[in-house]
């Protein structure tokens, strides 16, 4: 699949082979993340390039979403939600909270419209945010994937109205809505 990703192991826009999101302890310290996430892939026997993401959310409550052959899976930890345009550079008072957004679509976008659906997914996750209570775009560890295939005709547009990019937005939306909610419950 073509990927565009935030991940800090395997992101980037590119051709990657699998997709894992490794839940790691609250008290997780580990430096290099990159080659933690390989010994995971290695383990799980995946093969090539492939995006790591890692959360202290519980792996086992993600939730999946689809909206007419879009598919969401998102995992919510809301340990430190914090707002992106904060006056603080540096989290003194760390505690685990990951948003972590994978997406797949059915169709192949163009490298500009690949990267417009990564922001589509974050619009829609702060939106979902917003509606749950969260006074906060995020947290500082979120990371996002958006994936379509490598072949075929190429969409130009990821954007929340193009066809696309609007049932991302929707997906997006409640999965991140129940996952918001889930944790605060």
């Amino acid at each position: 699949m073509l990927a565009a990703s935030t991940a800090v192991s395997g992101g980037g826009v590119g051709a990657r082979s699998w997709i894992v999101n490794v839940q790691v302890p609250h008290d997780y310290q580990r430096r290099a993340v990159v080659r933690h996430v390989s010994s995971v892939a290695r383990s799980l026997q995946l093969r090539g390039r492939g995006v790591g993401m890692l959360t202290a959310a519980p792996v086992s409550r993600g939730v999946h979403e689809c909206d007419d052959e879009v598919s969401v899976h998102a995992t919510v930890g809301l340990g430190l939600p914090t707002w992106a345009a904060s006056q603080s550079e540096v989290l003194d008072d760390f505690r685990p909270g990951t948003i972590n957004v994978v997406a797949f679509l059915p169709v192949r976008l163009s490298p500009g419209g690949l990267l417009n659906a990564l922001t589509t997914v974050t619009e829609a996750k702060v939106q979902a945010l917003w509606e749950a209570g969260v006074a906060a775009t995020g947290t500082a560890t979120d990371a996002a994937c958006v994936v379509c295939p490598v072949e075929g005709p190429r969409d130009l547009y990821g954007g929340p109205r193009s066809t696309w990019g609007s049932r991302l937005a929707r997906a997006t939306y409640a999965a991140v809505l129940v996952g918001a909610r889930g944790w605060s419950a």
